[in-house]
């Protein structure tokens, strides 16, 4: 094998381990899949206005749900079948596992400002 084949390889599989993981932190005491959803406007709110920053993540993920919906990439689809699905399927995959761990970043980091907030009212 390649030693380019074998590096998408190796991408690919610690992208699917990634987003295993994720799905499944809810079950081991993370953020359940709903809180995390929910935390999305929040966190793409927050970023704009720049008190969090995730501004630049924000921006790649909105880039890679463009790319996935985007009636441009329909043609490839239409030409090349499986091939031209296929890149839209790592492009899920790492949209999906990106997701979920910037919003449990996201979740952590409300969590600690929270505390914060609720430290500087009471001292």
């Amino acid at each position: 094998m390649a030693a380019g084949t074998t590096g998408r390889a190796l991408r690919r599989t610690a992208a699917f381990r990634a987003l295993w993981r994720a799905l499944t932190a809810g079950s081991r005491g993370g953020p359940s899949i709903g809180a995390r959803l929910a935390a999305l406007p929040r966190m793409v709110r927050a970023s704009m206005r720049g008190e969090y920053d995730g501004g630049g993540r924000t921006l790649l993920m909105a880039a890679a749900a463009a790319y996935v919906v985007s009636p441009i990439d329909a043609v490839p689809e239409a030409l090349l079948m499986v091939v031209g699905l296929v890149d839209d399927a790592f492009v899920v995959t790492w949209l999906a596992g990106a997701v979920l761990a910037e919003t449990e970043r996201f979740l952590e980091w409300e969590r600690r400002r929270a505390a914060t907030i609720d430290g500087d009212l009471l001292g």
